[in-house]
Parts: structure tokens; sequence; C-alpha cells
């Protein structure tokens, strides 16, 4: 279960968070900034749980297509063109 926070701001301003012990006492005080950012570095037990079952799953083998490859017949087909010069007038 997850530590409930109370959020708070101090003469300054600036955003805090604080964790109470049973008897309602402070017991850890921390800015929002930095609490904020463990927060983000650190992964829930859902995600954890979900990267190792992802990882423990078996991966398909893939398909293994012929290494020789048929040799293409190009056919192409030249035509000549013909230019005709042009007459000018005189």
């Amino acid at each position: 279960m997850p530590i409930k926070r109370t959020v708070m701001r101090s003469s300054k301003g600036t955003k805090l968070y604080a964790v109470r012990d049973a008897q309602g006492r402070f017991k850890d005080i921390q800015s929002y900034k930095r609490s904020h950012a463990m927060d983000i570095k650190r992964k829930s037990k859902d995600e954890l749980a979900k990267a190792a079952k992802a990882k423990a799953k078996p991966k398909a083998k893939p398909v293994v297509k012929s290494k020789v490859k048929p040799k293409a017949k190009l056919v192409v087909k030249a035509k000549a063109k013909t230019v005709k010069a042009k007459k000018t007038k005189k």
C-alpha cells in the first residue's frame, strides 16, 4: 500500500510532501520536486511484475527463409529511338 502524503506549502511558497506516522506526527518532509523525481525513477510492483512476465515469456522462433535467392530473369527490350532533324526556315 502506498504511503499517504499530505501536500503542504512552506513559508516561501515551496510545495512540500509531509508523511505522518500512526500517531499523526511528521515522519518525513520532502520537497515536492525531490519526491516527484523519485516517484518517476522508481518502478511500481505492477510494472516490475509485468516486465518479469514479459521477460519470462518465450519468444517464437522466426521463420528462416532460404538463403539461396533465385536469379531473376531480367528481360529488357531496347527500343531504337529515331530523331528527326527539324528543318529551319530560311
